[in-house]
C-alpha cells in the first residue's frame, strides 16, 4: 500500500513497449503514470491538467523532446522535467538543459534508476510538501502517523516511529543520541539506557532495508541524508 495522494505523471513515448514497462513500474510506486505517444496529445491534455512531473522522450512522430520541454518551460517554470535520449551527445544533452529540462536519462535505463531520479527531482522542487517528510526512498507521513519504503507502508513499533520521525524532522543535522533518548523515552516517563536507542536503531534499519540516507556518527549520534 503506498502513501496516499498518489503523484501523477504524464509520460511522453511513443515506443509502446517501453511505454507499458515504465507506467507498470512506476504505479506500483507513488506514483500513476499517463501514456501519451505524440506531442498534440499531451500538449491537449495539459490544457486540462498539470501533472506533478513530466517524463519526456527525445524522438517523438510529430516532434522534439527537447522542443517540447521548451513549450512546457515557457508557460510552467516550475513544472518538474526529465528528458530521455538515447542520444550521448554532450551537446544534446546541453540542448535539453537549455530547451528547459531539469534533468535527463540516457536510454537504455534501468527503471530502479529512473524512479530514483524522479523522487530526487521532486524533492528538489518541492514535490513532497505538506504532512509527508521524505528522505531518498523512505516517507513518513505525519498526520496519519506512517511510515513507508519503497512506496510500501511499514509497520513500526511507537518508539521506532517516534525515531525516525525525529530524524525526518531534523534532516541534514546529527541528532545526538541524548537528544533521542530524551525526546523518545525520558519525556513519557520511560527512562530508558542508552543499549535500547542502539537496539531501536537496528531494528529501524533493518525494516527499512538498511538505507543508506540514514548515517551513524559514532559515538555522537545519527543523521538522515539524502543520498540519490
Amino acid at each position: 500500500m503506498s502513501y496516499a495522494p498518489k503523484k501523477e505523471i504524464y509520460y511522453i513515448e511513443d515506443d509502446d513497449s517501453i511505454a507499458c514497462n515504465v507506467k507498470e513500474y512506476l504505479d506500483q510506486k507513488e506514483f500513476v503514470v499517463t501514456v501519451f505517444s505524440t506531442v498534440n496529445a499531451t500538449e491537449s491534455a495539459l490544457k486540462t491538467k498539470l501533472p506533478a512531473l513530466v517524463l519526456v522522450d527525445w524522438n517523438l512522430p510529430d516532434g522534439r523532446g527537447d522542443a517540447l520541454c521548451s513549450k512546457l518551460r515557457a508557460r510552467w517554470q516550475k513544472l518538474p522535467i526529465i528528458l530521455l535520449t538515447v542520444r550521448s551527445d554532450v551537446r544534446d544533452v546541453v540542448t535539453g538543459f537549455q530547451n528547459g529540462a531539469d534533468d535527463y536519462v540516457t536510454k537504455p535505463f534501468e527503471l530502479e534508476v529512473l524512479y530514483s531520479r524522479i523522487c530526487a527531482l521532486l524533492r528538489r522542487t518541492g514535490g513532497d510538501t505538506g504532512s509527508v517528510l521524505s528522505c531518498d526512498q523512505i516517507a513518513v507521513d505525519q498526520n496519519r502517523l506512517t511510515a513507508f519504503c519503497q512506496g510500501e507502508e511499514v509497520a513500526l513499533s511507537h518508539a521506532e516511529y517516534q525515531l525516525l520521525l525525529t530524524l525526518m524532522q531534523n534532516k541534514g543535522r546529527t541528532v545526538t543520541r541524548e537528544r533521542l533518548i530524551e525526546q523518545i523515552w525520558d519525556m513519557s516517563g520511560s527512562f530508558v539506557n542508552d543499549n535500547t536507542l542502539t537496539v531501536t536503531v537496528k531494528r529501524l534499519r533493518e525494516k527499512l532495508h538498511d538505507p543508506a540516507c540514514l548515517k551513524t556518527i559514532r559515538s555522537f549520534g545519527y543523521r538522515m541524508e539524502d543520498t540519490l
